[in-house]
């Protein structure tokens, strides 16, 4: 069964690069643009990952990833945050609200696919 990936990213190129690569790979993958959407798309269907901007318009990452791990229902997904932050203590903010792996924008396009790969190869 493919693995289901929800990508939430305000930025349209970025959700359309993030969607092609992960496309290519065989990878289902649903889009928000916000993380209010995000929740209200994760309420109908639990995905395998999500890949959450943290700086997005109406509910920015951070927030969202504090509910979806603050809930029995959706803790154990895993939520790497994608994000220009990469400032000295960014990324340990980013791990204390919860999320589970850190991506900084640009991304990397060969060095993200293989990541991706290689977290599904160990669940």
């Amino acid at each position: 069964m493919k693995k289901f990936i929800l990508v939430v990213e305000d930025d349209s190129r970025n959700r359309k690069l993030i969607r092609d690569l992960l496309d290519v790979k065989g990878y289902e993958v649903a889009e928000a643009a916000n993380g209010k959407d995000a929740l209200a798309m994760v309420d109908v269907r639990l995905p395998d990952l999500i890949l959450m901007d943290i700086q997005m318009p109406i509910m920015d990452g951070y927030e969202a990833a504090q509910m979806l791990k603050g809930s029995a229902r959706t803790r154990a997904i895993p939520v790497w945050a994608l994000t220009s932050y990469a400032m000295p203590g960014d990324e340990k903010k980013i791990r204390d609200i919860g999320c589970d792996a850190y991506i900084t924008k640009p991304i990397d396009t060969r060095a993200f696919l293989l990541r991706v790969e290689k977290h599904f190869a160990a669940v």
